[in-house]
């Protein structure tokens, strides 16, 4: 497998191609001196539950893993924060609005994408939807299902740290 670092050939600050590893976790040009460090990508996911002990669970419409279970979710844009963007992600993927944003956990995640490996830190969060919430898929989402806790499958949820977060939240709370 190769490494993230491996795929950025030339320094981003002057275009030198005297840009090598520095350590695993960095290049530095030897032209410019610039030091570029690989950070994990921030992404948020949902775990939005009713009062039937049902989980909010989305269908995902396109690769990777097209097809199978995820949490509604996605990236951080750029200047937003975590809480901003669980409320726009889950917006765009369900038509609905969250309420009630508490933090549950973080899960350092893989996320494969267009060749190549993006290091994420899925940040995690326990919400309400707010009350008559109509439920439509949109975005990158074709269904939206709630399921109930004891039929929830596991192995149809492939992005190893959401159901990481599913199944700690299950220990949690269905004992």
């Amino acid at each position: 497998m190769k490494h993230p670092l491996d795929f950025f050939r030339f320094c981003p600050r002057c275009g030198s191609a005297h840009f090598p590893e520095n350590n695993d976790k960095s290049k530095k040009c030897t032209d410019c001196g610039f030091v570029y460090y690989l950070n994990g990508s921030a992404a948020v996911a949902a775990v939005i539950v009713n009062e039937n002990r049902e989980m909010l669970l989305c269908r995902r419409a396109h690769d990777p893993y097209k097809g199978t279970l995820d949490l509604p979710g996605g990236f951080v844009d750029l200047g937003e924060s975590a809480e901003a963007a669980i409320r726009r992600e889950v917006y765009e993927e369900t038509g609905a609005e969250v309420e009630a944003i508490n933090y549950f956990g973080s899960f350092p995640n893989v996320y494969p994408y267009s060749g190549f490996d993006v290091h994420t830190l899925d940040i995690v969060f326990t919400c309400s939807l707010k009350p008559n919430s109509i439920l439509t898929p949109n975005d990158d989402v074709s269904e939206v299902i709630f399921i109930p806790f004891e039929k929830i499958k596991l192995e149809e949820i492939k992005l190893p740290s959401i159901r990481k977060a599913v199944e700690k939240w299950l220990k949690i709370n269905c004992p």
